[in-house]
């Protein structure tokens, strides 16, 4: 169940911790982090840990073996399995975390995880940064979930390669029900664990339905139609912190950052311009 974004940023001297649970299921807490001296010590974690590094390289040790994580490596470690963590280049590190729960990776995966915890695939690299961008902006859940159903898909590919997903078939009627309920819930929105319950499909294949159908992702249809209505508001005088709310957006800067996104200009200056 989703639960309400708890943040907490911590600094000391060049170090900074940003943690906070998103409503989005399965994931437990994202972390970013930068360390320029500080080594963690033996630990385990409850869930999984998806970790991504931006500047810097970790030096780690999983069940007694050495590892690290160069900037294109996504490295998986499994629930459980003891680890440490210490900077491998001067000037330390910075890093973003995922932990995510079983719901997302099963245990099935633990010993290829522990086998092979760093994945050099640019794919899952570009998948995973596309995440976490996702997750920093509230509002954004079902790009989120998306985003990270097709992560989870594809590290299942990597680390059980018999189990990688074949070419998507085509499934046009699934694709025109999901559209169906997105039409139906503009406003309102739809998590995507919501609309698989709905239509009885596996995520990533209603994702992929939906998008060979339509040539454009669930998300990117729902936030269309909602600067579609946010324009038609604005031009009826309504000013943008109501559009935002009546809409559907987060906020007011959620609806400006979508809405420049598709428009051009800011929710502000369009109607500037159209009363021109």
């Amino acid at each position: 169940m989703a639960t309400e974004p708890i943040e907490r940023t911590e600094r000391n001297g060049g170090d900074s911790v940003s943690a906070w649970r998103p409503r989005v299921p399965g994931v437990v807490e994202v972390l970013h982090a930068h360390f320029t001296e500080y080594a963690y010590p033996m630990h385990v974690h409850e869930a999984w840990t998806l970790l991504i590094v931006d500047d810097g390289a970790v030096r780690y040790d999983l069940d007694r073996h050495e590892h690290g994580t160069p900037h294109d490596t996504v490295s998986l470690l499994p629930p459980h399995v003891p680890h440490n963590g210490s900077p491998a280049t001067p000037g330390g590190f910075r890093k973003r975390v995922l932990y995510l729960d079983s719901s997302r990776l099963g245990e099935d995966l633990i010993g290829a995880a522990v086998d092979g915890p760093d994945l050099r695939d640019p794919l899952l690299r570009l998948r995973v940064g596309q995440l976490h961008s996702a997750l920093t902006q509230p509002g954004d859940e079902l790009e989120a979930e998306s985003r990270l159903t097709l992560a989870g898909e594809r590290l299942r590919a990597l680390l059980r390669p018999r189990d990688a997903v074949r070419a998507p078939r085509r499934d046009p009627d699934l694709a025109r029900r999901l559209r169906e309920l997105l039409d139906e819930r503009v406003v309102q929105g739809l998590t995507l664990d919501e609309a698989t319950g709905l239509v009885h499909a596996h995520p990533a294949h209603l994702v992929r339905a939906f998008s060979g159908a339509y040539g454009i992702a669930p998300h990117q249809y729902l936030m269309s139609r909602r600067v579609d209505r946010a324009r038609r508001l604005l031009l009826d005088g309504q000013p943008p912190s109501q559009v935002a709310t009546a809409t559907g957006f987060y906020d007011q800067a959620h609806l400006t950052r979508h809405f420049k996104k598709l428009v051009g200009v800011t929710p502000g200056r369009y109607v500037r311009t159209g009363k021109g």
